[in-house]
């Protein structure tokens, strides 16, 4: 069963801010063409990458799974744009941040609704000794 990734609101950002981290890390010093830049690019794309390739998956629980590694890919790149910003290669970072932000909410959101609970599951209570 093939899900149409496109119609996703998760994918829609992702696939935006993959163009938009591309744009962006141009201009960084060429000795970060295979560190740093390298590294946010690869987490930029890794999130849409791997919405795509969940929807393409036959069963609910491979598309959880892929959907998961989308949602930590969005948190890595997140970090690594701050990171670079700090390290004086990116300035006004808050957009691309903010973006992976809403990203992660959807891909949150995804996940809770695939999972069937809709919310995070509770601690379960410790039985009296």
């Amino acid at each position: 069963m093939s899900r149409d990734h496109s119609k996703l609101e998760a994918f829609t950002m992702a696939d935006g801010l993959a163009v938009r981290v591309y744009r962006e890390t141009r201009s960084f010093p060429r000795e970060e063409r295979f560190a740093l830049q390298l590294q946010i690019r690869r987490a930029a794309v890794s999130v849409v990458a791997n919405i795509v390739e969940g929807s393409a998956r036959r069963s609910e629980a491979e598309y959880l799974h892929f959907i998961s590694i989308a949602l930590g890919s969005a948190a890595e790149a997140r970090y690594l744009i701050e990171l670079a910003e700090r390290v004086g290669f990116m300035e006004n970072t808050m957009p691309l941040t903010h973006g992976y932000e809403r990203v992660a909410r959807a891909l949150s959101r995804l996940i809770a609704a695939l999972s069937g609970s809709g919310q995070s599951p509770r601690p379960k209570a410790q039985s009296p000794r």
